[in-house]
């Protein structure tokens, strides 16, 4: 089964629920997961040729968390052809930059040649107040896709 490594983003506790939730599915269906709550860019290299889930909220100028940006940061001079993702982002769609967190992370990985697994999972706030219930069947999904 698969390694997975869910980096977390969050700035009032939703992304590390959904991560904590995803990280339960993950692991009930027999694959090994570890979420990172505040992760650093050793955590992540760990994961070279294995599989990273992010999962992190946007603040209200479309930015990532302070809880992610380090990472962000120290990801921003890398190639990552080996890496294989998923992302889960969380937004408000009342905010003009939805999920703007999420979608730097998929723009800064693409850049870098690693190969999203699935399509970006975009939840809004606005609509869907407790986010695992729209993670969470997204999770079990993305699961099939893994090697």
């Amino acid at each position: 089964m698969a390694e997975i490594g869910i980096f977390v983003g969050t700035m009032y506790g939703n992304s590390l629920l959904v991560a904590e939730e995803a990280q339960t599915i993950l692991a009930g269906l027999g694959h090994q997961a570890k979420v990172f709550e505040d992760p650093l860019v050793a955590d992540w290299e760990s994961y070279t040729g294995k599989y990273v889930l992010v999962v992190t909220s946007t603040t209200g100028q479309g930015d990532l968390p302070d809880s992610i940006m380090p990472l962000f940061k120290d990801l921003q001079d890398m190639y990552q052809p080996h890496l294989r993702y998923g992302i889960i982002a969380l937004g408000d769609s009342t905010y003009a930059n939805f999920c703007g967190g999420g979608k730097r992370f998929d723009t800064l990985l693409q850049e870098q040649g690693a190969q999203r697994i699935g399509e970006m999972l975009m939840i809004d706030a606005s609509e869907d107040p407790e986010p695992e219930s729209v993670s969470n069947p997204w999770v079990m999904q993305w699961a099939t896709l893994l090697k």
